[in-house]
């Protein structure tokens, strides 16, 4: 009972936090999602900032079963490529949460749940040997700094150019995750 009102916790923090992003969340609407009281809600998570690097740690854990349900027979860009667009897919069905980066006491919420950084440290470093092994093959430039591809490849989980193409009304949701990857992987410069 105790588990699963916790994942219920954290499916309305995800979905609030995806909605209305971190500051604009409050405690009383993740309790009134869950239909709770706000007492309650602070016997299973003590703050706002613990509610968000809950739900960040459970994002990592899904990240992880993405990560190991990856055929390992594909070349290292298309694992790469894959990783993407199963975040843009979370993204445009309002699955992925919107963080500050810029917010202290989040920031250390963050630091100090040991789920979330556990599973950051795993997700980094699997993605670090792909984006390594793409440029070993010269599928992905050699001279780009390794930790520059990968905050690249992290920003696209959060990248309000899939909103703006939503809002657009004039694309459908593969159409947006195409135009994206394109000019993530590809590049802006005519071919």
């Amino acid at each position: 009972m105790l588990a699963a009102r916790e994942q219920a916790i954290i499916d309305a923090v995800n979905r609030l936090l995806a909605d209305k992003g971190f500051d604009a969340m409050t405690v009383d609407e993740v309790a009134g999602a869950v239909g709770i009281a706000k007492a309650s809600l602070y016997k299973h998570f003590p703050s706002k900032e613990d509610l968000a690097a809950a739900a960040m740690a459970h994002l990592m854990q899904a990240a992880q079963t993405m990560l190991d349900g990856v055929d390992t027979a594909l070349p290292p860009l298309d694992k790469l490529r894959a990783v993407v667009e199963w975040t843009m897919r979370l993204k445009l069905s309002g699955h992925m949460p919107t963080l500050p980066s810029q917010n202290s006491t989040l920031r250390a919420a963050l630091v100090a749940h040991k789920g979330y950084m556990d599973g950051l440290m795993d997700v980094s470093e699997r993605l670090g040997a792909w984006i390594e092994a793409a440029q070993a093959d010269a599928s992905l430039n050699p001279a780009l700094p390794p930790i520059a591809v990968l905050y690249t490849v992290f920003a696209r989980a959060c990248d309000t150019v899939l909103e703006f193409l939503k809002m657009s009304d004039g694309f459908d949701d593969d159409t947006i995750i195409a135009l994206v990857m394109g000019t993530c992987f590809d590049g802006l410069r005519s071919r």
